[in-house]
């Protein structure tokens, strides 16, 4: 017999293989979308704030989001495995120490702003293969190095040209 929480799994991975679901963690600012049904039409309805808490719990997920409407804070909790939650999106990525940010409850203006994170690339990809070292691979860098090891001669013999016609002059 299936335990409650290989179920809850089995959810979760057949959720996330029809719907993409970006990495995002409190003090980023997220746009999700929610869907509205208004009578017979469906409509998507943007709610853009920062993420200031978020749970993991399997199928029982959620993350609270928080914005400033019209002076007023406005926060809405939204499961993550909802079919109500048609995308997210993150539009920036916050850099915090906490993992619960209740503490913008009390705040505006400048005291509430968060510091950017700035994301490093550092121009490996992890998803390719590493280079096999042969001989051949070791023996052209090698190669290189000791070209580039070499003094280069000719800027020496010009120098030394113009110290003899600086000499003759005199």
């Amino acid at each position: 017999m299936k335990t409650i929480e290989e179920i809850n799994q089995s959810n979760v991975k057949k959720i996330l293989s029809e719907k993409k679901i970006p990495e995002f963690s409190p003090g980023d600012i997220v746009k999700v979308g929610v869907r509205i049904t208004e009578g017979k039409r469906d409509r998507i309805q943007y709610f853009e704030g920062v993420c200031i808490a978020k749970k993991n719990r399997d199928i029982n997920s959620s993350f609270t989001v928080r914005k400033i409407s019209f002076g007023e804070g406005v926060e809405r909790t939204f499961a993550l495995y909802s079919p109500i939650v048609d995308s997210i999106k993150v539009i920036r990525s916050g850099k915090v120490r906490r993992a619960k940010l209740y503490y913008l409850r009390d705040r505006t203006g400048k005291s509430a702003r968060i510091a950017e994170k700035i994301k490093k690339k550092i121009g490996i990809e992890l998803e390719t293969a590493p280079e096999m070292v042969t001989e051949d691979n070791v023996a052209s860098v090698v190669a290189e190095i000791e070209k580039k090891s070499e003094p280069e001669k000719k800027p020496e013999d010009k120098i030394e040209v113009k110290k003899e016609s600086s000499e003759e002059k005199k």
